[in-house]
């Protein structure tokens, strides 16, 4: 069971960025994506998980654990995802901000997924905490517990510990790599700093395609 991912083309009006792809992630490894600014790369997480921008395109498949979903909406692909940005919302606390992301369902279960989000990253205790307030390694682990809360079965990881420093990366970075192995997530990362890719499961430079 896995993430396959093949891209024969992805375009921006500029032009080709990325030609045949392909990328096979097992449960509980990452997969690195590396390569300069404007490579293509957040553009390929887009086109994984189906949000691409206007006026980009691509041809290719995504299958997860044997289905295609390449051609199902959003919330349907069951693929999380972390940003560069933590991109939590100031008019919630943390507890409604995971909440947000939840399906549908018994109060009780969205509740429950929650909680244990919150326990994952160690952010129990900042419930009902205001996100402005938080410390950048608070607000990137609630951000994570975000990612997770809907129980994905793949997750895609954005370059998200550039903006924080050498400290904090290396714990967030302990923190990812736990919750993917326990979890027998397949994850892509991408990034284009070396110092991400310390110990990557499997590498691919998109400038060498």
């Amino acid at each position: 069971m896995s993430l396959l991912i093949h891209i024969a083309t992805l375009t921006s009006p500029a032009g080709v960025l990325v030609r045949d792809l392909q990328v096979e992630i097992a449960p509980g490894a990452i997969h690195t994506l590396m390569g300069p600014s404007g490579c293509g790369k957040s553009s390929v997480l887009a086109a994984v998980c189906g949000t691409l921008e206007p006026g980009m395109q691509w041809s290719g498949t995504v299958h997860l654990h044997g289905q295609r979903i390449d051609h199902l909406p959003v919330q349907a692909r069951h693929v999380g995802i972390l940003f560069q940005d933590d991109l939590l919302f100031a008019h919630m606390t943390v507890r409604e901000n995971l909440l947000f992301a939840v399906p549908a369902g018994p109060a009780a279960a969205r509740e429950s997924a929650v909680q244990q989000a919150l326990q994952d990253v160690e952010m129990q205790e900042f419930a009902h905490a205001d996100p402005a307030r938080l410390s950048g390694g608070q607000r990137a682990r609630v951000a994570l517990a975000r990612a997770l809360v809907a129980r994905p079965q793949a997750l895609l990881l954005d370059e998200p510990f550039s903006k924080l420093d050498a400290a904090l990366r290396e714990r967030m970075r302990a923190l990812v790599l736990g919750l993917v192995r326990s979890r027998g997530l397949p994850a892509l990362l991408v990034t284009h700093d070396a110092a991400d890719v310390a110990a990557p499961d499997l590498l691919t430079r998109l400038g060498d395609l």
